[in-house]
């Protein structure tokens, strides 16, 4: 399970995945407007939507983690441009699930009050 801290963005147009990590880095900045050196989660498909790519920076260099499906195709929001996705949803797509019918029940959050009367 990942952080809180760690946030997932998809990029909902497909890309050219022969990139490898300086391309899929540039496209971080220029798809998604995110700096890849964040240690975010950055989540690349190809046109087909059978294969897709995840790169993340880590201290010290880029992972590229890489899945290809053999049969299906993976399924993600129904939203254009940059979609923030959390990592459970990310996990559901990457094992199939269609998340555009899912509906996510209202969760407990800190409101700011709280917060700051902790402080």
């Amino acid at each position: 399970m990942l952080p809180a801290s760690v946030r997932v963005f998809l990029a909902a147009r497909p890309l050219d995945l022969r990139k490898s990590f300086d391309g899929l880095a540039a496209a971080t900045r220029e798809l998604l407007a995110q700096e890849p050196l964040s240690g975010h989660l950055f989540v690349f498909l190809n046109k087909r939507r059978n294969r897709v790519k995840i790169l993340v920076w880590d201290r010290n260099g880029f992972w590229l983690m890489c899945k290809r499906l053999e049969r299906g195709v993976f399924r993600s929001p129904g939203r254009e441009g940059q979609v923030e996705i959390d990592a459970t949803e990310l996990g559901l797509m990457l094992d199939g699930i269609d998340l555009a019918g899912a509906k996510r029940r209202p969760r407990w959050a800190p409101q700011k009050s709280t917060v700051a009367a902790l402080t």
